[in-house]
């Protein structure tokens, strides 16, 4: 089953990332990868460089910046291959990003 790690931090804490951290997100996606596991993974521009769309009565309507008014944000994501939740969850425990921030583990909806 694919399960996506979403990587969420407070967004000041995304403007100030150290070369450790990304070396070590680097080193864990590699791994991932060579295990098999990985399917793919990016990091994400600032959400201030968002744009949200909504549909309201068939017209559609866009606003610079994401929608929620928050300080943790989405920063990058991983979409693994795993047997179950909890090798996902326990994977996710392994990312480097799970020391300094917070990743939501989700499954992906499969008809």
């Amino acid at each position: 089953m694919k399960y996506l790690l979403m990587l969420c931090s407070d967004v000041e804490y995304q403007e100030d990332l150290t070369e450790a951290i990304l070396a070590g997100c680097q080193g864990w996606t590699e791994e991932m990868d060579r295990r098999g596991r990985l399917r793919l993974a990016e990091g994400l521009r600032p959400a201030a460089d968002a744009t949200t769309v909504r549909v309201r009565d068939a017209q559609v309507l866009f606003t610079d910046g994401p929608f929620a008014e928050t300080k943790d944000q989405i920063g990058g994501f991983c979409l693994l291959e795993c047997d179950s939740l909890e090798e996902a969850v326990a994977l996710a425990g392994t990312h480097p990003w799970a020391k300094v921030g917070q990743i939501e583990v989700r499954p992906v909806w499969s008809p």
